[in-house]
This record gives structure tokens, C-alpha cells and sequence, in this order.
């Protein structure tokens, strides 16, 4: 992607939070990721009252991702329903680490960062066993 568009991500971002499901933190966040073709997932925070049930707005984002075909992330937008930037939590920085890595992009301020920054020293693929790997890779142990 040459050229990304922030404040459009930024504005789809904060129209999927409108749909968030927070009655409990009353935090909605949206999420919208560009992947290398050029589409635009999105997804929203769904919060339960088990408290680690709650799924991330970054986890629906992903989740339609796959949906749709399952493209390489290049650039996430996630922000509140104002619009107001926030910073993937510890989970969300991994799960989008592999769907996109290193190098691609999470908007924050001033500017954006690459994910692999914010996650440096990241659990991959890599350091499983040779077995989960292969299978992972559709390859037989």
C-alpha cells in the first residue's frame, strides 16, 4: 500500500464502535484494518459479564479477516466512539502481530508505529515446535 489513509480509518474506526456492546465499561471501540489488497475489515468491542469472555474490538476485526479471505494487515485504526485513538491491549498486539507483522502499521500519536514495536520480542510461529509448525503449515509431522 503506497498511501494510507489515517483519518478515514480513523472515522470507520469510531462508526463500528457505535455498535460495541460495552455495558459494563461503557469503553466502545472500534477497529478498522487495511489489508494488502486494499480492503477494509472492521470489528467491535463485545463485552460479557465473565469479564475474560469479553472479546477486543482487534478480535471481531480479525475474525472478519478470515471471513473474507484472509488478506495480510498493513494498517489498524482503533479508537473509541469519539474517534479518540487507543493502543491495542497486550492480547490484541499479538493476535494482530500475526495476522500483519512486524511491520505493519497501528495509528497512534503523533504517528503511526509498526506493531513489531509495540510488541518487540513477540511469541511467533517460529517458536513452536517443529510439529505444530508443520501442521500449521499443512506439511505432516
Amino acid at each position: 500500500m503506497d498511501t494510507i489513509d489515517w483519518a478515514w480509518l480513523r472515522r470507520t474506526a469510531a462508526e463500528v464502535a457505535q455498535r460495541a456492546h460495552a455495558p459494563y465499561s461503557g469503553l466502545h471501540v472500534g477497529a478498522a484494518g487495511l489489508d494488502d489488497r486494499g480492503l477494509v475489515f472492521c470489528g467491535c468491542n463485545v463485552e460479557s459479564a465473565s469479564f475474560g469472555l469479553t472479546l477486543c474490538a482487534e478480535c471481531g476485526l480479525v475474525s472478519e479477516l478470515h471471513r473474507h479471505g484472509g488478506g495480510r494487515l498493513v494498517a489498524v485504526s482503533v479508537t473509541d466512539w469519539d474517534g479518540k485513538l487507543l493502543t491495542p491491549c497486550g492480547r490484541c498486539r499479538q493476535l494482530l502481530l500475526e495476522q500483519a507483522g512486524p511491520e505493519a502499521l497501528v495509528d497512534t500519536e503523533p504517528a503511526p508505529v509498526r506493531i513489531g514495536d509495540l510488541l518487540p520480542g513477540a511469541f511467533a510461529v517460529g517458536d513452536l515446535p517443529f510439529t505444530a509448525v508443520a501442521h500449521l503449515n499443512g506439511e505432516e509431522a
